[in-house]
């Protein structure tokens, strides 16, 4: 497991330290997928076969390690031939784990550093494309968020999801999570579309992102089961 820490107004990924704007990229490879959610701390295992993927982690890989992931714009698709716009957040990862198939591919980790916006599309000769980003300096010290989160409102909504769909989770490493930890975890591992991850990504805080996860999961449970608060007592 890569080390990951946030403290002191900085984040730690693996051997590699986020303290200020500069040592941030101000452009970005890309790497667009519906459905995928990374967040700062957040850990995305990743299975890459196409060229153009395989050639962006190789350049990633022999420079700074980082590759932002960012979902099509809603309503577009990276497979419906031509570039899809594009949603205008995503977040850095630093590549935390590799290991190559013999087949081709490449299985990869991603750890969160910062969420960026999207601000222009550089020309370039890679078959990846790159943009120029304004990172969200203010997420290298996210820790700080975290006593303002409802811990016990965000574990009653995870447990009445996981009753309402008999699964279980392992509590005892429910309990140990931080909240940093429990919300962005959660929200990545949640099952919801494209714009729900979206409106999670987007949130301005890590207690927004707290209050838009239950808020999510309390209008799926009402829409499966008739009546959330029924469901969440």
């Amino acid at each position: 497991m890569p080390v990951t820490r946030m403290r002191d107004g900085f984040m730690q990924v693996g051997n590699a330290r986020y303290l200020k704007p500069g040592d941030l990229p101000d452009t970005i490879a890309v790497f667009p997928l519906t459905g995928a959610l990374l967040l700062p701390a957040g850990q995305l295992p990743l299975n890459i076969f196409e060229p153009r993927y395989l050639a962006m982690l190789d350049a990633a890989l022999t420079g700074n390690r980082l590759v932002g992931m960012v979902q099509p714009a809603l309503g577009e698709h990276e497979d419906k031939g031509g570039d899809p716009h594009l949603a205008a957040v995503g977040c850095l990862g630093r590549i935390t784990s590799f290991a190559e198939t013999g087949d081709g591919r490449y299985i990869v980790s991603l750890t969160g550093v910062c969420r960026f916006r999207l601000l222009e599309e550089k020309a370039t000769s890679d078959p990846f494309r790159t943009f120029r980003i304004a990172p969200f300096i203010a997420d290298l010290s996210a820790a700080n968020e975290e006593e303002a989160v409802d811990r016990a409102a965000l574990l009653t909504a995870f447990k009445a999801y996981l009753d309402a769909n008999k699964l279980e989770a392992d509590w005892e490493s429910v309990e140990r999570a931080s909240n940093l930890t429990l919300v962005n975890s959660l929200a990545m591992m949640s099952p919801f579309g494209p714009a729900e991850k979206q409106a999670l990504l987007e949130a301005p805080d890590l207690k927004t992102r707290a209050e838009t996860l239950i808020a999510i999961t309390e209008i799926v449970l009402a829409r499966v089961f008739g009546d959330s608060d029924t469901v969440l007592q």
